[in-house]
């Protein structure tokens, strides 16, 4: 199959759009279910699920001969990956499902910081480092919300700083991949790897935690489990390898960041979550500067177009 990544047209631009509305519905399943399932037993069990999908898919397509020369990578993304989905769980049941949906998409800025000081042909360039000025001016903005004297929201602030967190998590997740050997693996073998490990892991801290037991199976709990290990853990991310296969990451960027406003919609109609006017001028920093640094190439062509150069 050619190497050769194309520009997104209509059809992928579908696909992007589905797969972000799945996204930011994500946040909002967890704390929808967080009543019956605590949230970090739902980041385990989603992470179970997936695991068997994604480890029977191996099976039948292959992939296991690279486990040799990658497993310390796996193990390290796996780690990450759990340890992600450990502040998210933690995180949503301090603060809302939309401040979770864009704190947590703060990592593709640590990603690009990760990757400046461990890869060469990664340096960041000036428009990004303005893009990240941006997104932790409007980190500051957003939380500036939660710290009045007189309305001080600390149960908030520590589940704001838990999603940022897990955004650093996710973040070293995808440095420790593009810096291994798991960049020349199958992309289900990575998946597989951060799957298990964090169902693993999460499983070990719920016991140890005593919120194992937590667990009621209703329609919500279990709707929520296999949309989140099915749907999200398992067909979106494998949706997301193919489209990168295919097109441009830096045009795939741009739409993916769609997924924080699908996000904060979903927690405002469907669970009712009130928005202070910090967090939405934050929000809109934070997604200005985030789509400044992923997509800086793409960027610099629009200003371009429009300075009529």
């Amino acid at each position: 199959m050619s190497t050769t990544r194309r520009a997104t047209d209509a059809f992928a631009l579908q696909i992007m759009l589905v797969l972000c509305l799945i996204w930011g519905m994500q946040q909002v399943m967890i704390k929808w279910a967080a009543a019956d399932i605590v949230p970090v037993m739902q980041a385990a069990g989603r992470s179970g699920i997936a695991a068997l999908m994604v480890g029977l898919l191996i099976c039948w397509r292959g992939g296991w001969e690279h486990v040799s020369s990658t497993w310390r990578g796996g193990l390290l993304a796996g780690g990450l990956f759990g340890l992600e989905f450990l502040f998210i769980a933690e995180g949503l049941q301090l603060t809302s499902a939309a401040h979770m949906s864009v704190f947590l998409y703060t990592a593709p800025i640590f990603t690009a910081l990760g990757l400046h000081w461990l890869l060469p042909s990664e340096r960041l360039r000036p428009l990004q480092w303005l893009g990240i000025a941006l997104a932790f001016g409007g980190i500051a903005v957003a939380f500036a919300g939660g710290i009045s004297l007189e309305h001080l929201d600390g149960r908030m602030l520590l589940g704001d700083a838990f999603g940022v967190l897990a955004g650093m998590a996710w973040g070293a997740t995808t440095v420790v991949v593009r810096g291994s050997r798991l960049s020349e693996a199958p992309a289900t073998l990575t998946l597989f790897y951060q799957l298990l490990v964090g169902f693993v892991g999460l499983l070990l801290i719920a016991a140890v935690s005593g919120q194992v037991g937590h667990v009621t199976f209703t329609p919500v709990s279990v709707g929520s489990l296999l949309f989140q290990g099915l749907v999200v853990s398992f067909f979106s991310y494998l949706t997301w390898f193919w489209l990168l296969r295919r097109y441009l990451a830096s045009n795939l960027a741009v739409f993916s960041f769609v997924t924080p406003l699908f996000g904060v919609t979903f927690g405002v109609l469907l669970l009712g979550e009130p928005l202070s006017l910090n967090f939405v001028l934050g929000a809109v920093f934070v997604l200005l500067g985030v789509t400044m640094v992923s997509a800086e190439q793409w960027v610099r062509r629009r200003l371009r177009s429009l300075l009529g150069q």
